[in-house]
């Protein structure tokens, strides 16, 4: 019987960084993206205090997101991070999406 290695199932270390990298790089992105919306353009459509304070909690996910990113890389890749613990994370990136469809939609009714 053949056997076709490429359909072989990856090493547990290697699904691991395929996976966990680029989600890890995303989150830094996109947290990037929202940063500079929240410093950069007043939201007409909230205060300025609740602009200032998801604006805070972007950067503490960024900072969150840069630890796991270096512990990661300091583990030779084999340390995992718990799904629960990256819910936040999408919950505020979905959050700051909303704002960021919200701010584009109102800059074209200008």
């Amino acid at each position: 019987m053949a056997q076709f290695s490429e359909f072989a199932e990856p090493a547990p270390e290697q699904l691991l960084a395929d996976l966990l990298e680029p989600l890890l790089e995303d989150f830094g992105y996109w947290f990037d993206k929202a940063a500079d919306l929240l410093q950069n353009h007043r939201l007409e459509f909230i205060s300025e205090q609740e602009q200032a304070h998801i604006l805070s909690r972007v950067r503490t996910a960024q900072q969150e997101v840069q630890t796991a990113k270096t512990l990661f890389a300091l583990s030779g890749k084999r340390v995992g991070i718990d799904a629960q613990a990256m819910l936040p994370w999408h919950n505020l990136l979905m959050e700051c999406q909303a704002l960021g469809m919200r701010y584009r939609q109102s800059q074209r009714q200008s």
